[in-house]
C-alpha cells in the first residue's frame, strides 16, 4: 500500500504520519515495528527511523499490510511441544520455519502451525503475531515460548525487558577461539543503505551485550555456549562476525560451511517465571540432526 505525502503532511514524524493513515489496520507500536523490520519505504529507499521526517510529494511505501482483526490461518503443520498448560506453551522450533507471516513469508509459519494445534492465543502481539513473546530468526532452530492470554504475554514479555529470561544458545563458529570465555559489549542497528542487515553501531546503536564461552575447539572451528544478556535482532550472528568468529553456514554475516546449509545456531535452554503459578520453569532442546551431523564433520575437518 503506498501514500503520498500531501503539503500538509511536510514535516510530520512518519510514525504520526501512518498512524494517520492507517488508524484502522495498525496501532503506533505495530507502525514502528514494521518500520524497525525494514517493511516501509520512504521516498524509494527503507525507513530509517520512525522519527524521520516526511516531506510533501514523497511516497510512503507500506509491504506488509494487514487489515486489523483480519486472522492469519491455520495449517495443519507439525511442532514440536515441549511443554503445554492452559496459560502458556514452549516450542522446539526447527530450523527453515519463520515465526509469524510477514511480507515474502504470508504462510507455513510457526504462528499457522500454532493456530491449527491450540484453541486460543494471546493477540497483545498484533494479528500477525498471535501468542509470539519472541523471536528467533527463520534459519535458527530452538527453543520459543508462547502465550495463550494478553496478561500472559504481557507478563512474559516484562521479564524478556527486564532481562530475567534465561537464554543459552549453541553456536558453532568459524576459527578457533582462543579465550575460554568472554563478553561482546557492542551497540546495534540497522544498517543505512539495507535495512535487512543489523551492524556494529558504536553511535546511534542500541545496546546489545553478548555472553560466550567455548565448549569445544576442532581443527579449524570452535563450539561456543553463548548467552545474550539483550535481544537485539540478529545480536549474537552480528556480534560473532565482529569478534571475527563468524557463524557457519550464515550466508547473510557468516561464512557458507560443507557442513552445514543453514547458520549453525540452536537455542538450547530457556528459562523464566511462570506468570500465574511463580514457578521458575527450565526446558532444553538437544542439538538437532543437522547440528549432530555438524560436529562429526567438523571432528573430520
Amino acid at each position: 500500500m503506498e501514500f503520498v505525502a500531501a503539503p500538509a503532511d511536510n514535516g510530520l514524524r512518519l510514525d504520526q504520519f501512518l498512524a494517520a493513515k492507517l488508524t484502522l489496520q495498525f496501532s503506533r507500536s505495530q507502525i514502528k515495528r514494521l518500520i524497525e523490520a525494514g517493511q516501509i519505504e520512504v521516498a524509494g529507499a527503507p525507513a530509517f527511523s520512525a522519527h524521520q521526517r516526511v516531506r510533501a510529494g514523497q511516497t510512503v511505501r507500506v509491504e506488509s499490510y494487514v487489515r486489523r482483526g483480519e486472522e492469519t490461518r491455520a495449517e495443519a503443520i507439525p511442532i514440536e511441544i515441549v511443554y503445554e498448560d492452559p496459560e502458556l506453551l514452549v516450542v522446539n522450533k526447527p530450523a527453515g520455519m519463520v515465526v509469524h507471516p510477514a511480507h515474502g513469508n504470508p504462510s507455513h509459519t510457526l504462528v499457522n502451525a500454532l493456530l491449527y494445534h491450540i484453541q486460543s492465543l494471546s493477540r497483545a502481539g498484533g494479528p500477525l503475531r498471535p501468542g509470539i513473546v519472541h523471536r528467533l530468526d527463520k534459519d535458527t532452530s530452538g527453543l520459543l515460548v508462547v502465550a495463550k492470554s494478553d496478561s500472559v504475554h504481557a507478563a512474559l514479555a516484562d521479564q524478556f525487558r527486564d532481562h530475567r529470561i534465561d537464554r543459552t544458545y549453541e553456536a558453532f563458529v568459524r576459527g578457533v577461539v582462543q579465550h575460554e570465555e568472554g563478553e561482546i559489549d557492542e551497540p546495534v542497528g540497522r544498517a543505512f543503505l539495507n535495512r535487512k542487515r543489523v551492524v556494529v553501531r558504536p553511535a546511534g546503536g542500541k545496546s546489545a551485550v553478548t555472553y560466550y564461552r567455548v565448549r569445544r575447539r576442532f581443527p579449524r572451528a570452535s563450539w561456543l555456549e553463548i548467552r545474550p544478556r539483550t535481544g537485539r535482532t540478529h545480536q549474537i550472528r552480528v556480534h560473532l562476525a565482529h569478534l571475527g568468529y563468524p557463524l557457519l553456514g550464515d550466508s547473510l554475516y557468516g561464512i557458507q560451511s560443507p557442513g552445514i546449509d543453514r547458520q549453525a545456531l540452536h537455542a538450547s535452554k530457556l528459562g523464566f517465571v511462570h506468570p500465574r503459578t511463580r514457578e521458575k520453569l527450565v526446558f532444553e532442546a538437544p542439538l538437532p540432526a543437522d547440528l549432530r551431523s555438524l560436529v562429526s564433520f567438523l571432528e573430520k575437518n
